[in-house]
């Protein structure tokens, strides 16, 4: 069990290809080290760790806002320190909401309660080639994005033109002068880099140091009122996140062109829809980012996708009437809106 823990954040704006690279992560990761996943989603309902693959893998799935936020700041820092006081972990994976802001996260992670445990490593920013500019006009978190992070991984230049590539480069030069850029198709790099896959070198064993046990572990209420102290720090700052909002429906319909005939009438402000819908006996994942989607048959067994014919939409208030009006082109229900942000 590793005495400290190296942290790495993968952030970028929804859709730009976060779990396809933590998929790479984990397809290459030593199986005698110890590695925690921390998933990160907007919306409500949970699909980037139905995508997650691997076996034996620890998990932690954080909905309805972002880590960075206060609203589920509360969530996060139980979680790591579940990660400290049980799991212990060598490497964790951070994979953040789209919309999040992580300049806060070193910040958090050095909190006395960690006992020093958690070391930052790197933060990868992945930027969706053909949507980033446009994004970027619009929402504030993606200049925090990539104001914090230390490598770029421009994904899906297959489908971008080089001015278009370029000019993204444009963007992250006006933070910093010398980045690392990765231009990608899959978020496809060169993780040796970055992480140790092989196995180290056997070394003359020393004196085992002994893990300090005597470190007294935090009651539930003591953790509660150490949180509630941090939340209500006049110093503490929080970047107010992105105005939108996820609104989920349930489609009951029996012919996957439906799927195509709502995303064709979704309103131009949607940033992403996600979702798994069954058709002919097989599970579909239906993928839209910004108006481009796809309904392509998954590998993901039946028995991991806990919510079927579930899809979530996210977009600003504004365009939740609009979405409405496009799911009644086939069977579908509302099943409610959720605004991560609301302070009410």
């Amino acid at each position: 069990m590793s005495a400290e823990t190296g942290v790495y954040l993968i952030t970028g704006f929804l859709g730009s290809g976060k779990t396809t690279l933590l998929n790479r992560i984990i397809d290459r990761f030593p199986k005698d080290q110890k590695l925690t996943l921390l998933v990160n989603e907007f919306g409500e309902i949970g699909v980037d760790g139905t995508l997650v693959e691997g076996e034996d893998i620890d998990m932690m799935e954080i909905s309805k806002g972002s880590i960075f936020c206060v609203c589920v700041k509360t969530d996060f820092i139980k979680g790591l320190y579940e990660l400290n006081s049980k799991v212990k972990p060598d490497i964790l994976l951070i994979e953040s909401t789209g919309v999040a802001n992580p300049s806060d996260l070193k910040r958090d992670l050095t909190l006395p309660i960690f006992n020093d445990r958690f070391h930052f490593k790197e933060q990868f920013c992945v930027i969706d080639a053909v949507h980033f500019l446009d994004a970027y006009e619009v929402y504030a978190s993606l200049e925090k994005q990539i104001a914090s992070s230390t490598v770029f991984i421009i994904n899906k230049t297959d489908l971008a033109s080089s001015e278009t590539i370029e000019n993204t480069k444009k963007v992250v030069r006006q933070f910093h002068p010398e980045p690392s850029f990765f231009e990608t198709t899959y978020a496809d790099i060169p993780l040796e880099s970055f992480f140790e896959f092989t196995n180290p070198a056997p070394t003359i064993p020393e004196t085992p140091q002994l893990e300090n046990t005597n470190t007294k572990l935090l009651s539930n209420e003591e953790l509660e009122q150490f949180i509630d102290d941090l939340l209500d720090n006049p110093d503490l700052e929080i970047t107010p996140p992105d105005a939108l909002m996820s609104i989920t429906y349930q489609w009951k319909g029996d012919n996957l062109g439906q799927i195509s005939a709502m995303a064709k009438a979704l309103p131009s402000s949607i940033v992403r829809a996600k979702g798994f819908v069954e058709g002919n006996n097989h599970m579909y994942l239906f993928n839209y980012v910004m108006g481009t989607w796809t309904v392509e048959e998954t590998t993901v067994p039946k028995n991991r996708i806990q919510h079927r014919d579930i899809v979530v939409f996210i977009g600003p208030p504004e365009s939740m009437e609009g979405i409405e009006h496009a799911t009644k082109t086939g069977n579908w229900s509302n099943k409610g809106a959720f605004q991560p942000y609301s302070q009410s």
